[in-house]
C-alpha cells in the first residue's frame, strides 16, 4: 500500500504520537506535550499506511527567516525505506521561502541529514532543560 500524507493535525491521535515517538525511539513525551508543539508548529508532516500512523514530523517556522525542522520520527519497521527522507524533503519544501532552515539531529543521524543537502553548523549554542543529561546523551559538549 503506498504512503499517504497528511499536513495537519485535525485528524491526528495523540496516543499514537505518543506511541510512534516512543518506539522511534525519540523519547518519552507525553500526548498533550505533543499536541501542544504541533498544535504551535508551522508546518507538519504524517506520513500512513493505510489508517497508521508510520511517520511524523514538524517544522517551527517564523514565516520568512528561520525555519526549524524537528521531531521527525519513523516506526522502526519503516526506518531504512526513504520514508524519514520524505518527510524531511516535505517539510523543507513547506519551509522554502525562508532564509534558513535548520534541524537539530539525534547524534549518529548527522550523515543521514548531510545526504539531504544539511551542513554542520559551527556556531550553534543551546540551553538544555537537563544539561548534564544531555551531555551525556552526546547533544551538548561543554568544550
Amino acid at each position: 500500500m503506498p504512503i499517504s500524507w497528511s499536513f495537519d493535525i485535525e485528524s491526528i491521535d495523540w496516543q499514537v504520537l505518543e506511541d510512534l515517538y516512543r518506539v522511534a525511539p525519540l523519547g518519552n513525551k507525553s500526548a498533550a506535550q505533543l499536541q501542544t508543539v504541533f498544535t504551535n508548529s508551522r508546518f507538519k508532516c504524517f506520513a500512513y499506511n493505510g489508517t497508521e500512523l508510520v511517520g511524523a514530523g514538524r517544522a517551527l517556522a517564523d514565516g520568512a527567516d528561520c525555519s526549524y525542522i524537528c521531531d521527525v520520527a519513523v516506526l522502526p519497521t519503516w526506518q531504512g525505506t526513504g520514508l524519514g527522507k520524505g518527510i524531511v524533503n516535505r517539510l523543507v519544501e513547506a519551509s522554502s521561502d525562508h532564509k534558513k532552515i535548520i534541524l537539530y539531529a539525534v547524534p549518529g543521524k548527522e550523515l543521514f541529514y548531510k545526504k539531504l543537502g544539511f551542513l554542520r553548523m559551527l556556531t550553534a549554542m543551546a540551553i538544555f532543560k537537563d544539561s548534564d543529561a544531555a551531555i551525556a546523551r552526546g547533544h551538548l559538549s561543554k568544550t
